[in-house]
Parts: structure tokens; C-alpha cells; sequence
């Protein structure tokens, strides 16, 4: 498995989703960070990391023009070497069974939708490598004993394989493509493009979701069973422009059941970009 980490200047939390992938139940896989211009400081945490894992990091690193996810999300997956990618972010540390559980339900003609349980700014920045590695902060009391309120999202963190299961079955919410957590196989990837270079902020993991639904690639909701913990940022890259600009193209893909868009990986392969 290829596992596609995106970062952009975020050191001090791409440090504890490394640790997170360190502690991994499944260990055979290839982690590809998506840098989107960062600077040197994220290339030297990578090379501290580099004896951690079975295979090499693979750092794909691009020019800072701006947000250009779509663009680093591209040519990481031209990169990748495997015919199965988990695309997460750097800033979501993921528990110790969550590429297990990729690899468990992973099913030809399908991409796996899983979750998230977003973290306030006090708790993000209380966890320890400590904490990461021995799974504390993926348990509740941990966690509301280190500033976070009680709320009914915390069933998320269940390791009750069986109440996992029921829950996502139950679940009213949307099996979308969701970035920080969702896999796929490659090859159902590039039959649509890959991710649509005229999206900026703003639904760009939706979109490229819809899109594989078009050619008839379903989604498996996983939502409870791969779990990660997202550490809280700011997002002064996301405007109203571009929530506007993004919603136009899904719109239109949706009403014209578009599978392919011009934008994608391709200039990559073809080397003309």
C-alpha cells in the first residue's frame, strides 16, 4: 500500500502523525509526503524519520505558489509504487490499526470513506510522542482529562470491532472521498484524472469522490473503524472565491456526469508540466 501525506509548513504535527504511522499493526507500506512548498524544516523531520519505517519516505516536494494541493496530490500519485493509495493529511495522527483496517475492507470497484475526531488547539498541542505511542490520547478519559468537553462524537474512538461495524451501517452521513482519510485503488484513480487542478480549497477531495461514483466506483463507509485524531489549524487559504469556483465545477460535473476532467494527472505522465 501506498499511503499519500499532504503538508505544508506544519512540522510540529506531521512529527506526531509520523509517530502515529511508526506504531502501524500493518507495516508494509510506502509513505509519500505531498509537500506543497514547504520549507527545509519539513525535509529534515522527513530524514529523521527515513529508518523508522520498512520502506524509504518518499518526499515530493513542489515550488510555493500558493495553495496547490490538487497539483502536489498528482504527481504523489504518479509517484506512488503500489496499486492500492490511503490518502491522509498531516495533520490527522492515525490510531494504530487504521492502515489494518484500509486493508481489511479495501474491494475492487469501491473507495473506503473513513473519519475523523477534530481536536481543539489545547489538546493538539498536549500530545506527547509518549501519548501517540502508547494510544493514550485515542482513549476518551485521556482526552477529556487534557481540556477536551464531552460530546456524543467520541463514540468514534470505539474499539469494539463489532459496535464499529453496526455504527457504520447506521450512520447517516455521506460516504464521500474525504481526504484526510479515505483509499482507493490507483488504477480507478487515473481512469478519472486524477485530482482537478482548477480547484483550489474547498470540496476538491468531494469532487474527485463524485467523479469516481460517475464511473461507477462505490463508496464503503469505514467512518468508525479507520479512525484518526485531527489536530486543530487555521485555514486563512480558504475564501469565498474559491468555495464558489469549486461548488460551480461540482455542480456542472454533477449535472453532466462528468468521469474524466482536462486538469488532472496526465500532464504528468506526458511530462509536460
Amino acid at each position: 500500500m501506498s499511503i499519500i501525506l499532504t503538508t505544508y509548513n506544519a512540522e510540529t504535527w506531521l512529527e506526531k502523525v509520523l509517530w502515529g504511522y511508526t506504531i502501524q499493526s500493518f507495516k508494509d507500506f510506502e509513505l509519500i509526503i505531498a509537500d506543497d512548498g514547504s520549507t527545509t524544516e519539513t525535509k529534515n523531520l522527513i530524514e529523521k524519520f527515513q529508518t523508522e519505517f520498512k520502506n524509504p519516505i518518499i518526499h515530493v516536494w513542489q515550488k510555493d505558489e500558493g495553495f496547490q494541493k490538487t497539483k502536489i496530490l498528482n504527481k504523489a500519485i504518479i509517484k506512488a509504487s503500489c496499486d492500492y493509495i490511503l490518502f491522509s493529511d498531516g495533520d490527522c495522527i492515525p490510531r494504530n490499526d487504521f492502515v489494518a483496517s484500509h486493508v481489511k475492507y479495501q474491494k475492487k470497484g469501491n473507495f473506503l470513506s473513513g473519519g475523523y475526531f477534530k481536536l481543539n488547539d489545547f489538546v493538539s498541542n498536549s500530545i506527547s510522542e509518549i501519548d501517540i505511542k502508547d494510544q493514550s490520547c485515542f482513549k476518551t478519559n485521556w482526552l477529556l482529562e487534557n481540556g477536551l468537553k464531552w460530546n456524543l462524537k467520541l463514540i468514534k474512538l470505539t474499539k469494539n470491532k463489532f459496535f464499529a461495524y453496526f455504527m457504520n451501517w447506521i450512520t447517516p452521513t455521506k460516504k464521500t472521498f474525504n481526504g484526510h482519510n479515505t483509499s482507493c485503488f490507483k488504477e480507478d484513480l487515473f481512469a478519472v484524472n486524477g485530482f482537478n487542478e482548477d480547484m483550489k480549497y474547498g470540496g476538491l477531495d468531494r469532487e474527485i469522490g463524485e467523479r469516481l461514483l460517475h464511473n461507477n466506483v462505490r463508496s464503503i463507509q469505514i467512518r468508525y473503524s479507520a479512525i484518526c485524531l485531527h489536530l486543530n489549524h487555521d485555514r486563512s487559504y480558504a475564501t469565498k472565491d474559491n468555495w464558489l469556483n469549486n461548488n460551480n465545477i461540482r455542480r456542472y460535473n454533477k449535472q453532466h456526469k462528468v468521469v474524466a476532467i482536462q486538469n488532472g494527472l496526465s500532464k504528468y505522465l506526458n511530462n509536460e508540466a
